[in-house]
């Protein structure tokens, strides 16, 4: 069987003309004779609208009910585009995950999928059925409803391509692909044509919003390639696939940026074993994301200072627990709320010696200060003042020649 899954994110669904468009490109895939499976997500904005709806009836609205509330937005979206195709004549129906069922393991709203039992939709493809089925949630051990983190329909797509071993799997949403930056930052951001699973996951979590993390991770992990098109154009798009086969050598492959960061730094900490451990173990717990992470030893090595970065709507909550934390000692905290972290990204700095000089110098240049370092095999990141981000990322873009 020549299975293709289709995902649909929620621009993609976000009104009846434009599930009906969506319906049109289902159905351009049957005619190629595909057999094809449907996921999507909710129409844009209806999770968040649910979400609401359990902050009205408690601040700590039970996990369990909290996933069975969101998930229904897949629900009507699916059922929509199903009754689209069957008004077309096609044999076509909605599923939930616990129809099918798909099986999850882990917490509320952060479930990974384990399984998934191919039984009935085998069948139904068969049929000359296409079933139309609900991402971003599964079923647990107990039999509840279960979902796999914001953006999670991208994972629910990928993992059917794996089971169903699926000739592709192509995520529709409203860009045309992966850019070497934000479109709406810089104007001479190009589409790439192939991006490897590192590049691309290095990329998301660092700022670029075409896929979640986790999803690029799942798709690497299972080597599943990734087609990334616009569901309002017959633009090719980005192919997310092996680094062999990538044709592009370009050393730097995109510029992306996070810019809403705050910087914390805890001067006079008292230095001594696991620290460190005691400092970001309440943060770990409240489940808040530290980021870029500098530590400078005192010359006695009694004291250290240490600097680290999270995201804007923690910064009052992490300052809150570290003054709270009884387990650390420092003479004074400072918080600088109005950074930013931009980063360049490719597989080729690993054999290219003289990157980390040319973005450092580049970012001279123009002024433009570093606050903070961080780097791995394939990607360098700096803190920088807000002001100069949409300039840090103009003189980078320009400078690894991203912009031909």
């Amino acid at each position: 069987m020549k299975i293709v899954v289709l995902k649909f994110g929620g621009t993609s669904v976000g009104s009846i003309k434009k599930i009906l468009k969506v319906t049109k490109i289902i159905s351009g895939y049957i005619k190629k004779r595909y057999k094809v499976i449907v996921v999507s997500s909710a129409m844009s904005g209806e999770t968040n609208k649910l979400a609401k709806l359990t902050k009205k009836i408690s601040s700590n609205f039970i996990s369990s009910e909290y996933d069975a509330i969101v998930a229904t937005g897949e629900q009507i979206a699916c059922s929509l585009i199903a009754g689209g195709l069957s008004d077309k004549g096609y044999l076509s129906r909605s599923w939930q995950a616990w129809q099918i069922p798909i099986i999850t393991r882990g917490d509320h709203s952060h479930s990974r999928i384990i399984n998934i039992n191919k039984k009935n939709i085998l069948r139904f493809l068969k049929k000359g059925g296409i079933p139309v089925i609900a991402g971003f949630q599964g079923i647990n051990s107990e039999n509840r409803i279960t979902t796999i983190g914001r953006g999670g329909s991208d994972a629910s797509a990928i993992m059917l391509a794996k089971f169903f071993k699926a000739k592709k799997c192509i995520i529709y949403t409203d860009v045309d692909g992966v850019y070497t930056t934000d479109p709406n930052v810089s104007k001479k951001a190009k589409k790439i044509k192939q991006i490897s699973y590192e590049e691309m996951l290095e990329m998301s979590s660092l700022g670029a919003k075409v896929m979640q993390p986790h999803s690029i991770q799942d798709a690497r992990l299972n080597r599943i390639d990734i087609e990334v098109r616009s569901s309002f154009s017959n633009n090719n798009g980005s192919l997310i696939t092996k680094r062999k086969n990538i044709s592009n050598r370009n050393i730097i492959r995109g510029v992306s940026f996070t810019k809403y960061d705050s910087k914390i730094t805890l001067i006079g900490v008292k230095d001594r074993p696991g620290v460190a451990a005691a400092i970001f173990a309440p943060l770990y717990k409240n489940s808040i994301n530290v980021d870029m992470v500098v530590q400078n030893i005192s010359s006695n090595k009694r004291e250290t200072d240490l600097t680290f970065t999270v995201k804007n709507e923690d910064l009052l909550k992490t300052e809150k627990i570290i003054k709270k934390n009884k387990n650390i000692i420092f003479k004074k905290i400072i918080v600088d709320e109005k950074v930013s972290k931009v980063s360049i990204v490719g597989v080729g700095m690993i054999t290219t010696p003289g990157v980390t000089f040319r973005m450092f110098n580049a970012l001279a240049k123009k002024n433009i200060n570093i606050i903070v370092i961080s780097t791995s095999e394939i990607k360098i990141s700096v803190l920088i003042d807000r002001k100069n981000l949409n300039k840090a990322v103009d003189v980078l873009h320009k400078e690894f020649k991203l912009d031909n």
